[in-house]
């Protein structure tokens, strides 16, 4: 089995099966494990003879050194793998003609696997006696523990705990945890959990679940019944002699197959690249080379980093600094260039070159390898207009290799471009298989490229069929040991259709496979399908959501009816998934525009988070849209000039050739990563209120007006409200200003439906007017509008903005008047305190008068006495 290729150095893993018969005159000692030019030769693997025979015992055997050599070959930065072992096998196995015994013997055996019957079970350990630094005398496993694939949950995969035991036995080192004693006192006399690193993060558990540190620590002793669980995945970065299982992330290899699969496939041809490292000062690894041929990609390809520094310091503008010194060294000035920088460091200085960068005429493309890198990387993109990513670390995420997938040129022309079509990864277990797929659709096929990745060990088996049936196997790949990574080109254009792949992980502990497919346009005459995914802002503050969108399209035409799915990855929660709508509905401002969109809020940790899209079309679904969606400048046909009328010439119109669509399509998509603060620890409260209702439409049928709107969700547009309240005015100024005082219709028979719903209700006539709807025949009937507008609560009383405003015309009699229930009672209540107010005007004006002329009647009858 190869192991390496130009990177590094080119090794073998070969295996001899040996038949043993124990006898006296063979038990003498050989000369050991030796170190080759960096390969260990002469490890013996001994089966003792009371192990029953089973013949899945010796392949796992190999399975798992061979996965120890690629591990081991990593983790020493290139420096050590195992070149060859043999193993031993019990002259009571009959099942095959093994070969003959030379000078091995079971006694002097580096591994031995046998059967014991400890209080640990299945532990695999080494019997060290020496001390530090001294080699240890044997290794041993239980041929259970090689054979049962479902503890490899427990103790990780087999070829790790093999390295792991390695460095017991060969280098004298020792574990580095303590089972005894699960705690200890730190220099600042607080209570850690013995692991390497303190960095490495978990959660107590006691009584069976989450519980706060100090409820297991009681006068600094660990209560029993408690213990501390470690995360599934880790930013920091910890001793294999700690805890083997650990999964992290290996960025590097991550790096290594992105950007491989960037130079090979995704960067156009003639374009010139160089390569530069940093670490606390910057290194050009290649100066500019010119991209002609594929030896001009490999040549790159050979100047990739293949080893990680141990430097602790990060000085991302001296990487900068050596991208500008190559630019320059070729052109004068870097004006024009573009850099994808890539890091996993930290830097508390970089803001000092952002005046450099933004002088530079450079774009700058930024990918981040886990939350801890530079808080403010992502200004580097904002002030040169280029694209920003984020890479959790985590093994099954494709997020490294769909940021080098989005970049290209900036040129904008499509046909040199390559378009995703395939992104996916997932855990696989053992003797399991991933299974998909894929549709090249008929307008693109050029420069196809399926590529496979794999975590740790071999390949896994290979098989793809294109639309005809025909079969491509893992050797038909072009495979490269070292960046664990096998890529095939389809010569000429891909046959359109379904092509379906395989991976098959024939290893006995989980593997991490990864399918990624591109290709590039058929013809000139033909526009592919694009898809183009980004967020609404780059940063957010809790509780405010993010607006993702996706814009699918061929050419400027949007495409109807596709299936949209965002996936939003953080550092340390499961991925969330989201369908994205087109359906001027919620986040989705305008409908059939092509550009599918939804809210996004489920926030669970404060930092980085990347966004993928997926698009998937049904070949029996209408695709393209009639016209092209925005807004349009107003053509004139013509004018009046002086009386007489002058025609401007006929605006040109394009015609939309209609084209088969028999397979339909799919297309994958980056949309960079966007940066949220403020998130509260869990559980979260409730401060997602339903969204605005953008739809609602209001109609006149007959002596009804029934609404329709699409409903929103609990929270935004996810989920089910619990009521609706809807208002009515008719006063256009009024429903808008002062929604509250608007009349308030009973919608207490109306129950809101799940979340882009669409939802009708009828309003009675009997609502807007007094008085019979109808006149006689030869009365004339008068129009007047209403106004309705709506708002969505949800159960813990969290209320939406007001709707829209819709409005219907209502035909009311001459002689009634569209009046409301509250407008008519208080119409009713003014005219009647109208009257009342006129009977006492009318009392004291006639009171007055008879007063009067019962005075005036007096004073004569006065003036008549004194005659």
């Amino acid at each position: 089995m190869t192991h390496g290729d130009s990177a590094g150095p080119v090794c073998s893993l070969k295996f001899v099966t040996l038949l043993v018969v124990l006898g006296p005159e063979l038990l003498f000692v050989g000369a050991g494990v030796q170190l080759q030019e960096n390969g260990y030769n002469g490890l013996l693997v001994a089966i003792n003879p009371q192990v029953s025979e089973d013949q899945n015992l010796i392949p796992n055997i190999k399975e798992m050194i061979t996965e120890a050599s690629y591990y081991l070959f990593n983790a020493t930065k290139r420096r050590v793998f195992f070149r060859n072992i043999k193993i031993l096998i019990p002259a009571t196995w009959k099942a095959n003609n093994y070969s003959k015994v030379k000078q091995e013997s079971y006694e002097t055996a580096n591994v031995i696997v046998t059967d014991w019957y400890g209080a640990h079970g299945d532990d695999a350990y080494t019997l060290q006696y020496r001390g530090c630094g001294e080699e240890g005398k044997y290794i041993h496993f239980t041929p259970d523990f090689l054979l049962n694939d479902d503890l490899t949950a427990g103790y990780g995969s087999r070829g790790r705990v093999f390295v792991h035991e390695w460095a017991h036995l060969r280098w004298g080192v020792f574990d580095e945890y303590n089972n005894e004693k699960p705690f200890y006192i730190n220099g600042q006399n607080q209570i850690e959990v013995t692991r390497c690193s303190s960095d490495i993060t978990g959660i107590f558990l006691c009584e069976g679940g989450p519980c706060p540190q100090e409820n297991c620590v009681i006068s600094k002793i660990f209560k029993e019944g408690c213990m501390f669980i470690y995360n599934s995945t880790q930013n920091a970065t910890a001793s294999i002699m700690f805890m083997q299982s650990l999964s992290s992330a290996d960025r590097l290899l991550q790096l290594q197959q992105a950007a491989e699969f960037y130079l090979m496939q995704i960067v156009e041809i003639h374009t010139f690249v160089g390569i530069a490292s940093f670490n606390s000062k910057g290194t050009i690894r290649t100066q500019l080379h010119q991209i002609n041929n594929d030896d001009d990609r490999k040549l790159l390809v050979s100047y990739l980093p293949a080893t990680v520094s141990a430097e602790a310091e990060t000085s991302v503008c001296s990487g900068l600094k050596k991208g500008f010194e190559m630019v320059e060294k070729l052109n004068g000035k870097a004006f024009g260039s573009v850099m994808i920088l890539v890091t996993s460091g930290d830097d508390e200085h970089i803001t000092n070159c952002f005046l450099t960068v933004l002088s530079s005429g450079s774009t700058i493309h930024t990918i981040a390898l886990g939350s801890p890198a530079v808080k403010n990387l992502e200004e580097l993109s904002h002030l040169t207009g280029g694209l920003q990513f984020f890479v959790p670390d985590k093994s099954n995420s494709n997020s490294m290799l769909d940021a080098f997938s989005r970049i290209s040129s900036g040129t904008g022309d499509i046909f040199q471009q390559h378009i995703q079509l395939e992104s996916i990864g997932e855990y696989v277990k053992p003797h399991h298989q991933l299974k998909n797929t894929v549709t090249v659709d008929h307008s693109v096929g050029n420069d196809t490229t399926f590529l496979v990745t794999w975590q740790t060990s071999g390949p896994p088996e290979i098989v793809l069929f294109d639309p005809n049936g025909r079969k491509y196997y893992t050797d038909d790949f072009t495979t490269n040991l070292a960046f664990r990574t096998a890529r095939l080109w389809i010569p000429g254009t891909a046959k359109p259709g379904l092509w379906t792949y395989t991976l098959n992980n024939t290893h006995h502990s989980s593997q991490v496979l990864k399918v990624t497919v591109t290709s590039g346009a058929s013809r000139s005459a033909v526009l592919p399908a694009t898809v183009e995914a980004f967020v609404e802002r780059d940063s957010t503050h809790f509780p405010h959501p993010v607006t993702i969108y996706a814009i699918v399209r061929k050419g400027f035409y949007p495409i109807l009816n596709a299936t949209v799915t965002a996936t939003i990855e953080s550092e340390t929660a499961d991925p969330v998934t989201l369908k994205l709508f087109d359906d001027g509905a919620g986040a989705d401002v305008i409908k059939n525009d092509g550009i599918y969109s939804r809210y996004f809020f489920s926030f669970a940790v404060n930092g980085r988070y990347s966004l993928k899209v997926r698009v998937n079309h049904s070949p029996s679904i209408s695709t393209l849209a009639h016209s092209i969606p925005g807004s349009h400048a107003m053509y004139v046909p013509g004018y009046i000039t002086n009386g007489n009328i002058q025609m401007n010439a006929p605006r040109k119109s394009v015609g939309r050739r209609e084209e088969e669509q028999k397979w339909g399509f799919s297309r994958v998509s980056s949309g960079g990563s966007f940066f949220v603060l403020g998130v509260p620890a869990d559980p979260h409260p409730d401060v997602f209120p339903p969204c605005k209702i953008i739809d609602l439409k209001a109609v006149k049928v007959e002596d009804e007006v029934t609404l329709s709107w699409t409903a929103p969700g609990e929270d935004f547009d996810q989920g089910q409200a619990n009521s609706y309240e809807i208002r009515v005015s008719k006063s256009l100024q009024n429903i808008q200003d002062d929604f509250n005082n608007a009349i308030l219709v009973n919608t207490s028979k109306l129950n809101p439906q799940q979340a882009g719903t669409k939802e009708i209700f009828t309003l009675s006539s009997e609502l807007f007017t007094n008085g019979p709807e109808h006149q006689p025949d030869g009365e004339t009937q008068k129009s007047h509008r209403i106004y309705v507008a709506i708002r969505a609560v949800d159960r813990n009383s969290l209320k939406s903005a007001v709707s829209n405003v819709a409005q219907a015309s209502l035909l009311i009699p001459p002689n009634s008047t569209p009046v409301f229930a509250r407008d008519y009672l208080i119409l009713k209540g003014a005219l009647t305190a109208m009257g009342f107010t006129g009977i006492i005007c009318l009392t004291i004006v006639v009171t007055h008068c008879v007063l009067n002329r019962k005075k005036r009647a007096d004073k004569k009858e006065n003036e008549t006495k004194l005659l």
